[in-house]
């Protein structure tokens, strides 16, 4: 399994990005794709999650700074996640991560930097 991340960049405070990740491989159809995220000289932070279910909407989960702000999504045909950032700020700006995880294995993304700042 190998996933591609893509979309970051550099923005100003209260723009909008969309990260992509695009997972290749053996995908099973029960999983949970989502981000993290790594700013300079702070552990690793859980953004948002969505787990997939064989039938209904993927369950998805954010973390308190993101709120409101981030939105999740997944596209099962591609197996590719999406994250959408409106209104960033200045303390978004990090490495964001995608992972995969699937039965006992857990895979990830190469990273795409974000950056926020005037």
């Amino acid at each position: 399994v190998q996933l591609q991340a893509s979309g970051g960049g550099l923005v100003q405070p209260g723009e909008s990005l969309r990260l992509s990740c695009a997972a290749s491989g053996s995908i099973f159809s029960l999983n949970i794709m989502g981000w993290y995220r790594q700013a300079p000289g702070r552990q690793r932070e859980l953004v948002a999650t969505s787990e997939a279910f064989l039938t209904g909407e993927p369950i998805t989960n954010y973390a308190d700074s993101v709120k409101g702000r981030f939105t999740i999504s997944r596209d099962n045909a591609k197996n590719t996640v999406y994250l959408q950032m409106n209104g960033l700020k200045p303390e978004d700006t990090a490495v964001y991560y995608c992972y995969l995880r699937q039965g006992v294995n857990t895979y990830w993304g190469q990273g795409t930097q974000v950056t926020v700042s005037s």
